[in-house]
């Protein structure tokens, strides 16, 4: 049976990046054998990013204002016609030729994540040691190997995240969320390996607050759904 898949890119001023994204995204899902759409959700941006996508064979949703790309994925899960959702980033950073090779994999798994083979993103000194920490507390929480925390491409089934919703935050935890989300639920999450590029355009994470905010969703996360690993020796439970 053909599989139908909505592809949602959530954006903030990626003028430089969206057109080339939105391209190389039908280019991967024409060879493939999966009926979709492609979804832009536009967080209010201020340049020209909503216009560049109404030139392209697509939909466009927008914010009239930036509510947070957390919230710009939440809309484009439920503005999706399909149960099979890949969401990527329009900043030109992840390889869209590998959606396919995600999607192949639902079912029987509920979610797979590109796995990124190596860090491009801005400030890396700052942020590849707090990734790597929060990476352990999650892997920690979960008791699953997690390669990537917060890979910004990741297919998943619709009707399994909407159970996720009251938690899912308005910002750049929302991926990090989900994924302890699912494990901790006892849902199936698959890992590929992936490229990574650098992004074009100018980054919207602010490495201080949003690392900060990023600490607390883990731990609000982690009590919500496992307190006990907190206030439990290892062993204990």
């Amino acid at each position: 049976m053909e599989k139908k898949c909505s592809i949602v890119i959530p954006v903030y001023n990626e003028e430089a990046a969206i057109a080339e994204v939105i391209d190389s995204v039908h280019e991967a899902m024409r060879g493939s054998s999966c009926e979709y759409e492609i979804l832009v959700v536009d967080d209010g941006s201020t340049d020209r990013t909503a216009e560049i996508v109404k030139t392209k064979d697509t939909r466009l949703v927008s914010h009239l204002e930036n509510k947070g790309i957390g919230n710009a994925r939440k809309t484009g899960i439920r503005e999706s016609r399909h149960n099979i959702i890949v969401m990527i980033d329009g900043d030109g950073t992840y390889p869209a030729g590998d959606i396919p090779k995600l999607v192949e994999h639902i079912p029987p798994y509920d979610m797979v994540v590109g796995a990124r083979k190596r860090e491009a993103g801005t400030m890396p000194l700052l942020r590849m040691p707090v990734k790597w920490f929060i990476r352990k507390v999650a892997e920690y929480i979960t008791g699953k190997k997690i390669p990537d925390l917060n890979s910004g491409l990741r297919a998943f089934r619709k009707d399994v995240v909407l159970k996720f919703f009251n938690i899912l935050p308005e910002g750049h935890s929302w991926v990090s969320t989900i994924t302890i989300a699912l494990f901790t639920n006892s849902y199936d999450i698959k890992y590929i390996p992936i490229e990574y590029h650098k992004r074009k355009g100018r980054s919207t994470f602010h490495p201080i607050k949003d690392t900060s905010a990023y600490f607390l969703l883990i731990f609000r996360t982690v009590m919500y759904f496992k307190p006990l690993k907190v206030f439990m020796p290892p062993g204990f439970i």
